[in-house]
């Protein structure tokens, strides 16, 4: 019997890897989405390629998408600085509008033409809560809308959107992820990396990774400027 398709929605980042590895642990035939939407470091591009060979996805597709043209946020306008890590309960520059329903009604569109019923994707209601689309309700309401939108769904092809990781803290995403084998020497989450892929250290996806692996006690493999 043929195994059942996922699409899995890959950055290059850790959370993301993470989650394509649960996926193929689940025994899912695993076709990754990546997107180049005018974020200003590009190497997470180069680092999701690499992911997804390792892996030995059946299709990895980078979708090219302008957000840069009208995102006002940090990650895309390079008149916004990147900050430096700080927790805090507001929504950050680095918030992309739309972001994630952007990216997964591509994934919906994407699931439908391979004749697909499940969406992966590592958002995370711990560490980010902060991000609006991030959080279960926003999932669920997704979810809802994409079996109403969709010609599979209505013939009864349902979709569900899984998010293994929305409430794990980054110290349980890191052990999962070894415990599955993930190398996350080749993930990227910095906001700022390089063209190298080196990280700055100083950002909000950093200042989680570090913390994340510190407390699980797992050398970090990072790259830092």
């Amino acid at each position: 019997m043929s195994k059942a398709k996922a699409v899995i929605l890959l950055s290059g980042g850790l959370d993301s890897t993470t989650t394509l590895a649960i996926a193929k642990s689940m025994g899912f035939d695993c076709y990754a989405l990546s997107f180049d939407y005018g974020q200003k470091q590009k190497s997470e591009l180069i680092a999701a390629k690499k992911i997804a060979n390792n892996f030995k996805v059946s299709q990895h597709y980078i979708m090219k998408i302008p957000l840069a043209d009208f995102a006002n946020s940090a990650l895309t306008d390079k008149n916004i600085d990147i900050p430096n890590f700080k927790k805090t309960n507001e929504i950050p520059v680095t918030y992309v509008p739309a972001r994630n329903t952007i990216f997964l009604s591509f994934a919906i569109a994407w699931a439908e033409v391979i004749k697909s019923q499940d969406i992966f994707i590592g958002v995370n209601s711990i560490d980010y809560s902060s991000y609006p689309d991030c959080r279960k309700e926003y999932i669920k309401a997704f979810n809802n809308m994409a079996n109403l939108a969709t010609k599979e769904a209505i013939n009864g092809a349902k979709i569900s959107i899984i998010t293994p990781l929305i409430d794990l803290n980054k110290v349980q995403i890191i052990k999962k992820g070894i415990s599955l084998g993930v190398d996350y020497s080749l993930t990227i989450s910095c906001y700022q990396a390089d063209e190298n892929g080196k990280a700055c250290g100083i950002c909000d996806a950093c200042g989680y990774r570090k913390i994340g692996f510190k407390s699980a006690k797992i050398k970090d493999p990072t790259r830092y400027k």
